[in-house]
């Protein structure tokens, strides 16, 4: 334990005399984001282990886990075919792939027929109605001026807005589509692949919206929530942008498929009804606390005293998987490391959130309540490598939670 501490401290007073060191720069218009891994693998070495570990018949995930976990700078086919095996999408036995995808694949097409096709098919005809509206001649009518008259169930009339009517769940999704297109619009804008006008970024907004809206429909507990967007832009970024032109056309099927695994260890922070449960948000805010308490009591003594408390700053963190804190590339370098923890994307999560607050103690630990918030929920760039080596090997919070990172 002392050991570990030891560590700890030489990690941190390293990171104050880099913390001039910032992200790479930004990359040019419609370049593939790549990472910066300095004291990693060299490029060509681990270019040659990935290849050799997905060469395998069955596939060593330990194995794998371990190169990724130092990131992905290969990135490209690699990073999306190794993010599918660490959701649990892609078997470990190779020779199960193809099976496996084309099942998954046929799979969300016909969940996405079945439960999004009148959706779809209404703002359809709404959009072609609206461009022939004024070309359209007035309908004739009865002979007595009296409008044509059809049997309408009561469940289906367009006035019953109750909770079992047709049109009580038209309405419904129509709002949530609404919903998701305005956030799709606001979804990295300053990335040439997400940004409005861009070749091809309506086809990637469509798609993505069909996503969210067959998870809204699928989980009506939990519904579509403002910033499952941010979520499911790196997985879609990832699975679209790969070199495989089969594989890249499936990134919608494949997305679906991986967005709702990664969820599953977290979907119920997005559902208020559980804030207060062991498993929802508050719960695991505690945790957070705790981490941070095992690692640097002085620290979490002056948050506390200064009330600065982790629902004000590390919800989003959170929720969200950091997809709000850094620069769209340093996210493919976060959730490398995410996906890659053998314990779980959410035990990694809560490791980064306690190293982002240790990578910026002299800060906090001179603020005052206004300053540390204004800090936390604009989190200055750091040393990304630093700050994943330091959330792994932070101290656990009890001998019975230990993570191997």
């Amino acid at each position: 334990m002392l050991l570990l501490r030891g560590k700890l401290k030489l990690k941190l007073k390293l990171l104050q005399k880099m913390r001039s060191v910032s992200d790479p720069p930004p990359h040019p218009p419609g370049a593939e984001l790549q990472n910066r891994r300095p004291g990693g693998l060299a490029h060509s070495e681990e270019a040659d282990r990935l290849e050799f570990q997905l060469s395998q018949n069955v596939i060593n995930l330990e194995a794998l886990q371990h190169i990724a976990r130092n990131g992905l700078s290969h990135g490209g086919e690699q990073r999306a075919t190794i993010w599918k095996l660490f959701l649990g999408y892609l078997p470990v036995e190779r020779d199960a792939w193809e099976r496996e995808l084309a099942g998954n694949r046929s799979r969300y097409a016909e969940l996405k027929d079945e439960l999004l096709a009148q959706i779809l098919q209404s703002e359809s005809s709404r959009t072609k109605g609206e461009a022939s509206t004024s070309n359209k001649q007035p309908a004739k009518n009865d002979d007595d001026g009296l409008l044509s008259r059809r049997e309408v169930f009561n469940g289906n009339h367009p006035l019953n807005l109750g909770n079992g009517g047709v049109w009580h769940q038209f309405f419904k999704d129509a709002e949530i589509a609404e919903q998701i297109d305005r956030d799709l619009l606001r979804t990295h804008p300053d990335i040439d692949f997400f940004s409005v006008g861009f070749p091809c970024s309506e086809k990637h907004r469509d798609a993505m919206r069909n996503i969210l809206l067959l998870f809204a429909k699928l989980n009506p507990a939990i519904g579509y929530v403002q910033g499952m967007n941010e979520v499911l832009a790196p997985l879609y970024y990832v699975f679209r942008t790969q070199a495989d032109e089969q594989n890249a056309s499936n990134a919608e099927a494949d997305s679906f498929g991986c967005f709702v695994r990664l969820l599953s260890g977290s979907v119920d922070h997005f559902c208020q009804q559980l804030d207060n449960s062991s498993v929802g948000i508050h719960s695991t805010l505690s945790r957070l606390s705790e981490l941070l308490k095992a690692n640097d009591e002085d620290l979490w003594h002056h948050l506390e005293n200064t009330k600065v408390n982790p629902q004000f700053y590390a919800f989003r963190w959170i929720t969200l998987l950091l997809t709000q804190e850094f620069k769209f590339h340093s996210i493919m370098r976060i959730w490398d490391c995410l996906l890659s923890n053998p314990c779980g994307v959410q035990e990694m999560l809560l490791r980064v959130c306690c190293a982002m607050l240790l990578c910026v103690k002299h800060e906090l630990l001179n603020g005052d309540f206004a300053s540390n918030l204004e800090l936390l929920q604009h989190y200055p760039e750091i040393d990304l490598e630093t700050l994943l080596d330091i959330a792994c090997h932070l101290i656990p919070c009890s001998p019975t939670h230990l993570l191997h990172c």
